[in-house]
């Protein structure tokens, strides 16, 4: 008998998916599942919440009376750690579908009325801050209640950053995880990963190319914000592969309202055509820069180093140069002099052929590096925004692979401490030398 065709039994199904419902409740049910069961996984997903260490159960499918309204709560987490019981309301939407500000708010009424500890919602919506919910609800009404939201992606790189990096102790649990993840990976899960700039990426193309964007644009904010979730993608995951916490750079105020970050790109898409921003990547050089010019769809990835503080210039460059042996001769190098405006810019296969080139002739010191790599960036298939950000994800890993994660800061020697003079031995007492005072007096 073949047995070419039999199906493995899995302990969750991907076959039999029938519309948006049923995928909301079998994801549902499969990531809750799951949470009551592995412990690494469970941490990694309650602890930023707020929940404490304690049994977690899970139930789907909670209806609440709220009156003339019953709504249905997809799912409820319960901790409970000795008296106390932490409980968590969870609302799941899968594939296209997106979060309402009516629905939010009538959960959170629910949180409210039962004394709940906060509102979890899940979706494929990324935010560019984590923390920060995709909903604005009425902040004086729902001050005190707590909102908290996840994407697919994120849970999605949690659970791959727990099996890779972290280790299931229970080889049980480890392969429940892997059923999970698999889940997830499937597209009729639901559970899809970012893949397009969304709608409004082909007409401000074409805007740019007539010169017609105006800044307030809708398509401006409207790619802009895709932006900010494309580099969050990118983030998580770097983070699901490299086990770390990386995310996008932010200041403070744009982590504490990310509008002004939107409203910042969109107006240099309006401006100039371009998009920038960078990652945090832990234990690394620096950040990584990334910037693309949509006009000429030409991205560039770069990372700043800070020059030895000793040495003479071409040593110092040579520094550099030696920790980038496999790194590819078009990556462009850019040099800044201390004390002086004055930069030198060449191709690392000139700076390793002929550093005093680079060096412009200046007997300045270097005061700090930058790697440069550029790429063509969705250029195949008519444009098409799903290529780019694939051609932006494949630049960030190739960068991150040839060039930082070989980078390391330049350390001071440490002080060495002088030869030891030989000590003076005393010089006998000469014979012609008098006697003690008194002697032969």
């Amino acid at each position: 008998m073949s047995e070419e065709n039999w199906h493995e039994a899995r302990l969750i199904p991907i076959s039999g998916i029938r519309g948006q419902e049923e995928q909301e409740r079998r994801a549902t049910s499969a990531l809750l599942a799951v949470l009551t069961v592995v412990r690494e996984f469970q941490r990694e997903v309650l602890k930023p919440l707020g929940a404490p260490v304690g049994k977690v159960s899970a139930y789907c499918e909670v209806t609440f009376d709220l009156g003339e309204k019953q709504p249905r709560v997809d799912g409820l987490i319960r901790v409970q750690r000795g008296k106390r019981t932490w409980t968590l309301l969870v609302e799941v939407k899968t594939g296209n579908s997106e979060l309402t500000q009516e629905q939010v708010e009538t959960y959170l009424d629910i949180v409210k009325q039962q004394g709940f500890d906060g509102l979890l919602t899940i979706s494929n919506q990324l935010v560019s801050v984590y923390g920060q919910h995709p909903v604005s609800v009425r902040k004086p009404r729902y001050s005190k209640v707590e909102l908290f939201h996840l994407s697919w992606s994120r849970i999605l790189s949690t659970a791959l950053r727990v099996r890779d990096h972290m280790s299931v102790e229970d080889p049980e649990q480890g392969w429940i995880l892997e059923e999970l993840i698999r889940y997830l990976e499937y597209d009729g899960s639901g559970a899809r990963s970012f893949k397009d700039m969304g709608p409004s990426w082909n007409p401000l193309r074409t805007e740019l190319r007539q010169g017609t964007l105006q800044p307030g644009d809708e398509l401006a904010g409207s790619v802009a914000l895709h932006w900010e979730q494309l580099l969050q993608h990118i983030s998580l995951s770097l983070a699901a592969r490299l086990g770390g916490d990386v995310h996008p750079v932010l200041t403070r105020r744009e982590t504490s309202d990310p509008s002004i970050r939107t409203k910042a790109l969109s107006k240099d898409l309006a401006t100039g055509g371009t998009l920038s921003g960078a990652i945090s990547i832990p234990n690394t050089i620096a950040p990584i820069r990334i910037t693309t010019d949509l006009k000429t769809m030409d991205a560039s990835v770069s990372v700043a180093v800070e020059a030895p503080e000793t040495g003479r210039a071409a040593t110092r460059l040579n520094w550099l140069v030696r920790q980038l042996k496999t790194a590819p001769d078009s990556l462009r190098v850019d040099v800044a002099f201390e004390r002086v405006h004055f930069k030198a810019s060449a191709l690392l296969g000139e700076a390793r052929n002929a550093p005093k080139s680079v060096l412009a002739g200046t007997d300045r010191p270097p005061r700090s590096f930058t790697v440069t790599q550029t790429s063509r960036v969705g250029t195949k298939r008519r444009s098409k925004s799903g290529n780019f950000v694939k051609d932006m994800e494949h630049l960030v890993d190739e960068f991150y692979r040839e060039v930082v994660q070989g980078l390391k800061p330049w350390t001071p020697p440490a002080p060495k401490l002088a030869e030891d003079r030989p000590q003076a031995t005393e010089a006998p007492a000469s014979a012609a030398e008098p006697e003690a005072a008194g002697a032969g007096s």
